[in-house]
């Protein structure tokens, strides 16, 4: 199991904060996803993504929900887990 803490796109980042983002803050968020999830693909582990107060494309609020689930491949949609903050986890 891969634990993966937000912040994802970080609202104090230098490119945030200075509107240098070459898209919207979903449209960024969603390729940091792509790429983690793609990257880990090989390995077979589970993913829990769990967000963060200073994510600036999600919700500000808490407890926070959990990230909208984008369209996954079929072979990721079984490891691929979003869940809110806080949350409790079981792990074996």
């Amino acid at each position: 199991v891969s634990l993966q803490f937000g912040p994802f796109l970080d609202a104090k980042h230098e490119q945030v904060e200075n509107c240098q983002l070459l898209g919207s803050f979903s449209d960024v968020f969603k390729l940091c996803l792509k790429m983690i999830i793609e990257g880990t693909r090989s390995a077979g582990s589970q993913l829990v993504f769990v967000p963060s107060a200073r994510d600036v494309h999600h919700d500000c609020v808490y407890p926070q929900p959990p990230f909208c689930s984008p369209e996954l491949p079929k072979e990721d949609k079984q490891r691929v887990h979003f869940v809110s903050d806080p949350c409790t986890l079981e792990v074996d």
